[in-house]
């Protein structure tokens, strides 16, 4: 049985969108990009202030940061590689946003992440609570770096 495959990526910066592009090219999947309703500035992004909107939203596990569209048109879909960059050791809360505005009940969904350092610490905790419980979330993997359309697929295979 063939599945249909949904890479969906939030990227801030541009490098998560590179790996999920390539991704979706190793997987035969459709892309879709997270947008939020307001783009990330570098001043957004800085991490190292405090008041910055990223660390304000990192700070606050209920923030919630407004989606550009929702057409992700998720139910055509069983399963789902989720990409996003590694924030303060889990994803975005704009990734919580994208999780509870569909319904991915009986839906399987791979984490694929970008990081500077990091692993996943504890993101699938972080994202189950804005799923059905039904739904199986699992750990995939870091891609930093060019992996090849080879080794994407071979190792796509095993979680797959």
């Amino acid at each position: 049985m063939s599945k249909k495959l949904l890479v969906a990526y939030f990227s801030a910066s541009g490098t998560t969108a590179g790996v999920a592009k390539n991704l979706a090219q190793a997987a035969g999947a459709d892309l879709y990009e997270i947008k939020p309703e307001v783009p990330y500035t570098k001043a957004d992004l800085n991490w190292m202030d405090k008041k910055s909107r990223s660390s304000v939203e990192m700070n606050d596990k209920s923030s919630r940061p407004a989606l550009a569209d929702q057409d992700a048109g998720i139910i055509d879909y069983d399963t789902i590689l989720l990409c996003f960059p590694i924030w303060w050791y889990v994803a975005p809360t704009i990734i919580n946003s994208f999780l509870e505005s569909y319904d991915f009940s009986g839906k399987k969904i791979v984490l694929f992440a970008t990081s500077g350092g990091s692993g996943f610490g504890k993101t699938v905790d972080g994202l189950k609570g804005s799923v059905a419980a039904d739904t199986m979330i699992v750990e995939g993997k870091l891609l930093n770096g060019n992996s090849s359309a080879a080794d994407l697929k071979k190792w796509l295979e095993t979680v797959l």
